[in-house]
């Protein structure tokens, strides 16, 4: 006896419906889930990189009178989050700026000019940019510029022993108190150099980044570690401790951590080998699931919460694509999609010319430039899945 097509289709639709979803149905879906989301990645990418070509100036960078680095923080968001190839007359322009930058004689990436600070931070962001540019020309640039960097970090050649609590850390340039901002750079440049994990600047740097956690133990002894010992990350843990959250300690000397930092210390520690069953990482992970927000820099009081707001995005994905989440379970168990939920949030603040910029203009978030980088550098770590 044969069916009629209507009444198989028919029956056939509802025997699937009763069965269990297979793991290739559920890969199909999937699929289809990312697929949308990358349509979605690629409209804000295509209106940004046209904002941004219309910004360009005629060195080929972006606000370059505020700093050299912001073209470097670009550069690395149109490759990965908009997808431009470095031969993109754009992209092309941006690379030649950068490679204006290196000086030969030091190492670095910050300019011939001997007064330009910020050598670090300005390093290891164009690091990143040329070393996602993958030009064979550049792999000698990139390693002295890796060397450059590991004479910045604080450690027995600037007299600090492990016990100092500068040791291992990395400051805005050879003369500055090492923070975990910094240093979270600083090891993002020394992987994209292609630095092996068994290099002995990742330990240093470890010793440091574990230092800045509110977490008392044998990783961190500082007086602070214990006062509230949540597992949070401060600023820097130098010069007794610092946090961006507080002006001052409170009165108990407590230092409490945010999340921009937070990440950036899971980042870190990933970076130096640390495993995920750490203690260190779960002591964060737990703050980060009980304070689990994308609308804001959690862990900053009423009237900061947008600060750095950018930086957090673009730091919290890379955390969560370096742990390999593709779902984050908050402190009440409920999971999230985190790569919709920030795009979702990106979509909501984007302009209409294009760009990204915070309304709470802090660590330079006011300059659409900077910040259309950070979102993205954001997008390009949503992408790489």
């Amino acid at each position: 006896m044969r069916w009629p097509i209507r009444q198989t289709v028919g029956t056939l639709a509802l025997l699937l419906a009763t069965l269990p979803t297979s793991p290739l149905t559920q890969a199909v879906h999937g699929q289809g889930a990312d697929m949308d989301l990358d349509k979605r990645i690629d409209a804000m990418a295509t209106r940004a990189a046209a904002w941004l070509a219309r910004q360009q100036d005629s060195q080929g960078g972006w606000s370059t009178a505020k700093s050299p680095g912001i073209t470097g923080i670009v550069t690395t968001g149109l490759i990965h989050g908009g997808k431009r190839s470095p031969t993109d007359p754009m992209v092309a322009r941006s690379i030649r700026y950068i490679e204006g930058l290196v000086n030969p004689q030091a190492g670095h990436i910050a300019g011939k000019d001997p007064r330009v600070g910020l050598q670090n931070y300005v390093t290891s962001v164009n690091v990143m940019a040329l070393s996602a540019a993958g030009r064979d020309s550049h792999k000698q640039v990139i390693a002295d510029a890796a060397g450059f960097l590991g004479k910045l970090q604080w450690d027995d050649e600037e007299g600090k022993k492990p016990a100092d609590d500068f040791f291992g850390g990395a400051g805005y340039d050879s003369k500055s108190r090492p923070d975990l901002s910094n240093t979270q750079y600083f090891l993002d440049a020394l992987k994209e150099a292609g630095i092996p994990a068994t290099d002995p600047a990742y330990q240093r740097a470890l010793v440091f980044v574990s230092r800045c956690q509110n977490l008392r133990g044998e990783h961190n002894d500082r007086p602070w570690a214990g006062k509230i010992n949540d597992g949070s990350f401060i600023y820097s843990a130098a010069a007794g401790g610092s946090t961006k959250s507080f002006d001052q300690p409170t009165t108990d000397g407590a230092l409490p951590g945010y999340g921009s930092m937070t990440y950036a210390g899971v980042k870190s520690l990933i970076y130096c080998g640390v495993k995920k069953e750490d203690p260190r990482i779960q002591g964060a992970l737990k703050w980060l699931r009980d304070n689990y927000t994308l609308d804001k820099n959690p862990g900053m009081p009423d009237g900061r919460e947008e600060w750095g707001y950018f930086y957090y995005l673009h730091t919290a994905s890379k955390a969560l694509q370096l742990l390999g989440e593709p779902s984050f379970a908050d402190g009440k168990g409920v999971r999230h999609d985190w790569r919709l939920e920030i795009v979702e949030r990106l979509e909501k603040r984007q302009a209409t010319d294009g760009s990204w910029a915070n309304p709470k203009d802090r660590w330079m978030e006011g300059d659409p430039a900077l910040v259309t980088g950070y979102a993205l550098m954001a997008l390009g770590n949503i992408r790489a899945r």
